[in-house]
């Protein structure tokens, strides 16, 4: 059973959860999410996740290796994002790093921490469709998100997203 959300009672803050990728889109999303946050005196929460598949399969040694790599590329992405928030809209983004799958470890975010309120995707710009992870949640029968997904077109502007944000 899904827990309510608390983003609006006293003492909470709605959050604007952000996924942190390597796609190109990442960065309308993280646009969005911080425009939106800071006017609507909510906050910002960035996950990253770690695909830890074939560190699993490895040899200990190989296998620590290799996921203390993923996790410094993922540190260098998250550090990289919340500068970037920080200068467009003056907010310090709660930093989440997972190992799993993504659509997995995002809802079960969502379901620890009640002040999430809004999960902010951005859809890619080429013709192969929405995004990986766009396609991802909407094709996954394992995950069933309890709160509401704004997705923005990945083509929009600075000015255009301020405008809508």
């Amino acid at each position: 059973m899904p827990r309510t959300r608390q983003s609006f009672e006293s003492g909470h803050h709605r959050k604007f959860l952000v996924v942190i990728d390597e796609t190109p889109e990442c960065d309308r999303a993280v646009y969005y999410a911080s425009r939106r946050a800071v006017r609507t005196g909510g906050k910002l929460v960035m996950l990253a996740c770690i695909f830890t598949g074939e560190a699993n399969r490895q040899w200990l040694g190989v296998g620590e290796l290799m996921r203390a790599e993923a996790r410094d590329e993922v540190e260098k992405r998250l550090d990289h994002f919340a500068a970037r928030a920080r200068h467009l809209a003056g907010i310090d983004a709660e930093r989440v790093i997972r190992e799993g799958n993504m659509a997995e470890e995002i809802q079960k975010l969502i379901e620890e921490d009640s002040d999430i309120g809004v999960l902010v995707l951005a859809a890619g710009t080429g013709n192969q469709g929405p995004g990986p992870l766009v396609s991802s949640l909407a094709s996954s029968r394992s995950v069933t998100m309890t709160i509401p997904i704004t997705i923005v077109p990945g083509q929009l502007t600075d000015e255009e997203l301020d405008a809508l944000a």
